[in-house]
């Protein structure tokens, strides 16, 4: 792992907006209602949620019986988790950097490891927090998600003069033949695991691209000044428009990795 890529992994997401993240995206965490019946929770279990957001899965695991620690990266996202679900445990932590040692009986996470350049730290720290028999089930961006947007961003960014193209390394999308390897060798068994495509709608209509790229894709939006920054919007939608434009809305090519691994 190149020292570029570990800095821009330390910064990235420094500050996230968790009204907008509710209002907006809710599909990031609504899609994930199908991770925690893979987890199938149990009355007595102790289940650590890592990148719970705010909070929403973390009540919808607690409601099962078993105790539930959310952990973000992000104090924006904890302390709206703790607003909503004030019943429940919820604490700032760094996914690679995990403190536990065999206090969990499963580990759970959505939509939060393609944000972490890192993948064998966070493998390792699960490791030490399960139990034995713990199991870690998961699901994040695999290879080829968001393949068309990514590619647009990185052709403006280029044009633009803004960045080389392929420069901007935000995510970490790998294939399942990537991912179960880092897993067994780190101990794991792997029981599980598939990838899939999930084409999702965005919210906004027309608008409904560059806000999730507002969002999601702050790190291409760092490197823009304020007078390119719709010249960057509107030649990246004219690249994506004749793919992910349908009946007025936007749709992110989104491809998922889904796992169940076992200590």
């Amino acid at each position: 792992m190149s020292q570029r890529m570990s800095e821009a992994s330390k910064e990235r997401r420094a500050a996230w907006d968790p009204n907008l993240y509710d209002a907006k995206y809710a599909f990031v965490w609504k899609y994930g209602a199908d991770v925690i019946s893979l987890l199938a929770p149990q009355a007595g279990e102790r289940v650590l949620d890592l990148g719970c957001g705010t909070g929403h899965l973390t009540a919808q695991i607690a409601d099962s019986g078993a105790t539930v620690l959310g952990t973000d990266r992000s104090s924006e996202m904890v302390n709206a988790a703790r607003r909503k679900y004030p019943h429940l445990q919820f604490e700032v932590a760094d996914a690679r950097d995990l403190r536990f040692q065999a206090e969990f009986d499963a580990v759970f996470s959505n939509a939060t490891l393609h944000w972490i350049l890192e993948p064998e730290r966070v493998i390792q720290g699960v490791w030490n927090a399960l139990r034995p028999r713990g199991r870690f089930v998961a699901e994040f961006g695999a290879k080829g998600n968001i393949r068309k947007i990514q590619s647009a961003l990185d052709q403006v960014v280029g044009e633009l003069g803004v960045a080389r193209q392929g420069e901007i390394n935000p995510w970490y999308y790998p294939s399942i033949g990537e991912y179960a390897p880092l897993l067994e060798k780190n101990g794991f068994e792997v029981r599980f695991v598939t990838l899939f495509d999930r084409p999702t709608p965005l919210e906004d209509g027309d608008a409904g691209m560059r806000n999730w790229i507002a969002m999601f894709g702050s790190d291409y939006c760092a490197k823009l000044s304020p007078e390119n920054r719709e010249p960057f919007y509107r030649r990246v939608e004219e690249l994506l428009r004749p793919d992910l434009f349908r009946e007025g809305q936007w749709w992110a090519d989104f491809r998922r990795l889904r796992l169940v691994a076992c200590k």
